[in-house]
This record gives structure tokens, C-alpha cells and sequence, in this order.
């Protein structure tokens, strides 16, 4: 089963950016559930916002991105209902909250650092721990790098009034989207658009541009043969893992997130990514 947001104004359809996967998966012969995304997302009446889904089985989220302990009550609601999500709570905070997939992944990507809440004395001792140099700043699920020099890169951690200023900004911009605290990661440059690649169980199912640049391809194959052991070992089922090639001619891990909160581009047909989860190939 494929679950999905409903459309906010018209719930018995779905959501119109999620429409053509809905599509695709009923064209493959999948039941297409559709759920009300604002009720998880407020963590209020979990039990209503998934009463229209209805039959067991097994059931694939493709939605918008939920707070770890949003999803972990979405799970146990479709529980109840007979319906097990194939990605368990504690395996989507995992994907989707960097301290847990950081340690499995260290060695190709940018060497991070965080706290926990956002203490100024924690997060001085972050900057301490990374030491000199540039930064980039995020929380542990998104960066905001559409402000880039205000809220995202800092250009020496040593500087602790400069670097405080960019934190503070950060959370005045996320607000009550921030989650669990600040993450340092230093500063390294690439040289091409970030490409998005698709796993399911451990195994790279599909290739393509990031969605932020969808007419960005690389000018050469990415190379996955150091990641794809580590992202085999995390034993996630479904998620994606951005890369892009470092200025030595690297290809570095941007980020992992949780498969089904993470966008497709356009240029992706939703009946591609359909059959990808489906039956484990594109």
C-alpha cells in the first residue's frame, strides 16, 4: 500500500504534489491510502487522521516530512489499524535525523559535530571540537542554505561572536521547525550539483538530479563503491543519500534522509520510482 497526504481542501483526494505517485501505484495495482498530513504533523487526533486507511499489510509513506516522534505516532495509529509501515519509528529517525546516520557514514562525508538543544556553552564546545576553519550549519534534519551567509555558513568557527550570530539567526528563521539541536560540519568544496540517489533495502535503485537543481546533471557517473557498503549497513529500508564531487575529484555524502519524506525530481517519472519500491529495481 502507498499512503499519502490528502489534499487539505478536498481530503478524498490526494495531495496534488503527491497525485501522480497516487497514480502510478494504483497503475501498478497497489491500494493508495490518503491521510491527513496537518493532524500527524500537530501531533492531535493521530487515530483521525488515519481513519480512512483502510485493509492490513504492509505500506509505504511518500509525504511531507514529519518530526521523528510525529511519525513514531503515525506508526503505531496504522498499527492499530491492521497496517505496518515498512519503515519502523526508531529506522525513520534514523534516516531522517543526521546524529543517526553520521557515525555509520563519517569516513565520506564532512567530518560534524552537534548539540543538544541549543545552549550556547554546548555550542561552543561543538565550535571547539571542529576547531578552525569554515562551516556549514544545520540542525538535525535541514540546513537553511537559501540564506546562506545569515544563517548557514560561517566562515571561521573560531570566531565565537561571529559564529553565534549565525546559529542565532538559524533558529530564529526554523523556529518550531528546528529539531533536536545545532550541527557543525565543516566546509568542503564541490564542484558539481548534488545528486540524489534512491536505496531500497541497502541497494542504489535510482539515480538523478537533486529536486533543488532538476536540470543539473553530473557531467560524470558517480562513483558509489565507498558508500555503498556503509549505506547496506545501516539496515534502513528505504532512503535517499545526496553526493556530490569534491574539488579532488571525490564524491562526498551530502546528506541521508528518509526515503519517503525526501522530494522527487520531476524529471523522475512517478512510475519509476513506483516500481523501484515496489520490486526493488528501477
Amino acid at each position: 500500500m502507498l499512503l499519502v497526504p490528502a489534499n487539505p481542501l478536498r481530503p478524498r483526494r490526494p495531495d496534488e504534489h503527491f497525485a501522480p505517485e497516487a497514480e502510478a501505484a494504483r497503475a501498478a495495482g497497489l491500494d493508495v491510502g490518503l491521510v491527513d498530513h496537518d493532524a500527524l504533523a500537530r501531533g492531535e487526533e493521530v487515530e483521525r487522521a488515519v481513519a480512512s486507511v483502510k485493509g492490513g499489510g504492509t505500506a509505504v509513506y511518500r509525504g511531507w516530512m514529519l518530526r521523528g516522534e510525529r511519525y513514531a505516532a503515525f506508526a503505531d495509529a496504522l498499527a492499530g489499524r491492521g497496517v505496518t509501515l515498512r519503515t519502523t519509528g526508531e529506522q525513520y529517525r534514523r534516516a531522517h535525523e543526521l546524529p543517526g546516520w553520521y557515525p555509520a557514514l563519517a569516513e565520506v562525508t564532512p567530518r560534524s559535530a552537534w548539540t543538544t538543544g541549543t545552549d550556547r556553552a554546548d555550542f561552543d564546545r561543538v565550535r571547539a571540537e571542529l576547531g578552525a576553519g569554515p562551516a556549514v550549519l544545520r540542525d538535525y534534519t535541514k540546513s537553511m542554505k537559501h540564506h546562506w551567509h545569515e544563517a548557514a555558513y560561517i566562515p571561521d568557527i573560531s570566531d565565537g561572536v561571529a559564529a553565534w550570530r549565525v546559529a542565532s539567526r538559524f533558529l530564529r528563521l526554523r523556529e518550531d521547525d528546528f529539531v533536536g539541536g545545532f550541527v557543525l560540519r565543516r566546509f568542503e568544496r564541490f564542484t558539481t550539483a548534488e545528486v540524489r540517489t534512491w536505496w531500497v533495502d541497502g541497494v542504489c535503485v535510482l539515480v538523478g538530479p537533486h529536486p533543488d537543481t532538476p536540470d543539473e546533471a553530473p557531467a560524470r557517473e558517480v562513483d558509489l563503491a565507498a558508500v555503498v557498503p556503509l549505506v547496506s549497513g545501516l539496515g534502513l529500508p528505504f532512503v535517499t543519500v545526496d553526493l556530490a564531487l569534491r574539488a579532488d575529484g571525490v564524491w562526498r555524502v551530502i546528506e541521508l534522509g528518509d526515503g519517503q519524506v525526501s522530494d522527487r525530481p520531476a524529471v523522475i517519472e512517478p512510475g519509476t520510482m513506483i516500481a523501484a519500491l515496489s520490486a526493488g529495481n528501477p
